[in-house]
């Protein structure tokens, strides 16, 4: 294969922000053909940032998915925010998802750091299958009042309607770069986290109401060998009680979730997975900052 010019090679950041729930981790997988960030119609699944690179001969798109915009209520989500101005600081590329309603789900603070990011902005107008023309048309005058310099996108990231267009547009913005990461390398987080997020994400699908939440999944021990990976977990939570849910009866929970994720990660590795999980009490982690620091947030 002819090698590409540095002088011609792309490469850049592309950040993807946006409020809970609106699809940027289902962006992200669909560019990708990876499902790297975890995906549930409840808030807060994705809590860290994370790095999806997709390479090609000539360009590397360094996409970040970021947690969904909210108002902090406590210092685990103060954290999280701060993963989102990160990626309004550092990017090539602004990607803003919203859905197809003429309103506008963000602060004036927030719409200020979109315009002086000083990078291109495309407002990606997601579930398009939600609306019509008709309805399209609306939204797009509505933002075109907020920020008038955006190009807009009209996208479906569950169907992948457009993103191939739209993967073409974000090569042709990013500057002239060599890669800023090795070219077999598909993001930055280690195997340990994707575990921990396969078992957060199983939780978040079995359990209601605080539980999920209050879940911080940690892979204490991870032994690769020839035929099977053997992986020890603790799954902490913040009372006592939660614990107990958690378990189940007879540990029927923690079963239905060990065998979830184990069959997960079995795709995930293409090879055989022994987990064992345990669950334990780390009261009140969301509001301890030692604990957070601990947890990688």
């Amino acid at each position: 294969m002819e090698e590409v010019s540095k002088d011609s090679h792309k490469a850049g950041f592309i950040n993807i922000i946006g409020r809970p729930n609106v699809g940027k981790s289902t962006l992200l997988n669909a560019l990708l053909g990876e499902n790297l960030s975890t995906t549930n119609p409840k808030a807060q699944t994705t809590r860290h940032r994370i790095l999806g690179i997709l390479n090609g001969d000539d360009y590397q798109l360094v996409f970040s998915d970021t947690p969904g915009v909210i108002d902090p209520a406590y210092l685990m989500q103060n954290t999280m925010m701060r993963f989102v101005d990160e990626a309004l600081e550092d990017a090539d590329v602004l990607l803003l998802m919203i859905e197809p309603e003429a309103n506008n789900p963000f602060d004036d603070s927030f719409i200020e750091k979109v315009k002086k990011a000083g990078v291109p902005v495309l407002l990606l107008i997601n579930k398009i299958d939600q609306t019509n023309q008709s309805g399209l048309e609306q939204v797009h005058a509505f933002w075109k009042t907020i920020l008038p310099d955006v190009e807009f996108w009209n996208v479906s990231a569950l169907h992948k309607f457009q993103l191939d267009a739209l993967k073409s547009r974000l090569i042709e913005l990013l500057p002239v770069s060599p890669p800023y990461y090795a070219k077999d390398t598909l993001t930055d987080k280690s195997e340990r986290f994707f575990c921990e997020e396969i078992i957060r994400e199983k939780i978040l699908r079995f359990y209601d109401k605080e539980i999920p939440y209050a879940v911080q999944a940690i892979v204490e021990s991870f032994k690769e060998e020839e035929d099977i990976i053997r992986i020890r977990m603790t799954i902490y939570v913040e009372r006592e009680s939660q614990k107990n849910i958690i378990i189940g009866k007879g540990g029927s929970g923690i079963k239905r979730v060990a065998i979830s994720a184990r069959e997960d990660m079995e795709d995930f590795f293409g090879k055989k997975i022994f987990l064992e999980p345990f669950v334990k009490v780390a009261k009140n982690w969301r509001k301890d900052e030692l604990k957070l620091k601990r947890f990688g947030y």
